[in-house]
Order: C-alpha cells, then structure tokens, then sequence
C-alpha cells in the first residue's frame, strides 16, 4: 500500500495504525534516507549530498534506497510506502519491483485536507517547533510542489482503481476510521485482510 498527502495531511500518524493494523511495516522514504546516511551506506552518502544542501534526492538514487528497503525481511508480506512514489519514473520503478515478485499495490490511501486546513496545521506545528522559516508563503510553495508533483501520481492510481480517498479533517481516531472503511471497500486489501 501506498499513502499519499500534502504535508500536514497527518500521513506519519495515520501510517503508523494503518501499518500496525495489517501487520507490516510503514516505510518512509525520509526514515530510509536517514538510516542509511546514519549506518553511512554508499546509498546514504550519496542522498546526504543533496539532503545537505536541501535539494530532492534524485529519482535514480531514491529508486534505489526503497527498493533496498523493499527487500529486508519484514516486507516480504507487504508494506506501507509514505513518500514514495513522488514521480510516474518512481512509480514505474515500483511497478517493475513488485511485478518481479508477481505481485502490485493493493490500495493507495490519498488523505484529503484543503489547503487552507493544511496551511493552518503547518504553521501551528512551526510554531511548535519554533520553525520561523516556516511561514504561510513557503508553506503554500511547497503545497504548490507537493500537487504539481502528485497529480499526475493521482490520476495514474486512480484509472488503476486503486486510489482511496479519504477526508482528513477532523479526530485523528475518525480519520482512522475512514481509511479503514475505504480499504475495506477496496477489493484487493479485502482479499489480503481476510
């Protein structure tokens, strides 16, 4: 599985009980590029060039940090990717994986949180984070990022019918709820579920 949304969407969260729920670990791409820049992997001192100076990870080298991962033990019975895919090259590179291994995506949870619902989270948690860099007008770039890079992901998974939406807004336990009812309206997580 797959879950997508803007920053502030509560994608880290909602993962985590989704991961925990189906027994499979939820992979972030940041977690990934942070462990191997920590163990000092040759994967990892490459990323850390870029993460250094704030530039994206090159699709190439981010292709290759998840597949990586997608190989470790604990996602051999399924896994829960948030961050990746970013682009249709990554997300090919994804269906190459998975189809050398007979299988493909199940379901892709999109969290859905208007922009302005979004902006307000983000600049609360700069605050709370004293993040002064992080101000409406950054915060808007980035979303504006964040759909132009995703829209195209959207509409590829969404012809697949693999695509969940789900409202964002609200009790944490509620959104929870949500995807939970999405994914069980979904036939392929039903199939893996049971």
């Amino acid at each position: 599985m797959l879950i997508i949304g803007p920053p502030g969407a509560g994608k880290g969260t909602q993962a985590t009980r989704i991961a925990s729920a189906f027994d499979i670990p939820a992979i972030s791409t940041g977690d990934i590029f942070r462990a191997n820049v920590a163990q000092g992997t040759s994967l990892g001192r490459q990323a850390k060039t870029y993460m250094d100076i704030g530039a994206y990870v090159p699709d190439d080298l981010t292709n290759d940090l998840v597949v990586d991962r997608l190989q470790q033990p604990d996602a051999q019975g399924g896994f829960l990717l948030d961050g990746f895919p970013r682009t249709v090259q990554q997300s090919e590179t994804l269906d190459g994986f998975l189809a050398e291994r007979q299988g493909g995506l199940d379901a892709v949870v999109q969290l859905v949180v208007p922009e302005d619902e979004v902006v307000r989270r983000l600049l609360r948690r700069a605050a709370e984070q004293g993040r002064s860099d992080d101000n409406e007008d950054v915060i808007r770039a980035r979303l504006a990022v964040y759909a132009d890079q995703t829209s195209m992901l959207i509409q590829l998974y969404d012809t697949r019918s693999l695509l969940v939406p789900v409202d964002a807004v609200g009790d944490v336990d509620a959104v929870t709820q949500r995807i939970f009812d999405g994914l069980g309206s979904a036939r392929a997580v039903v199939r893996r579920s049971a």
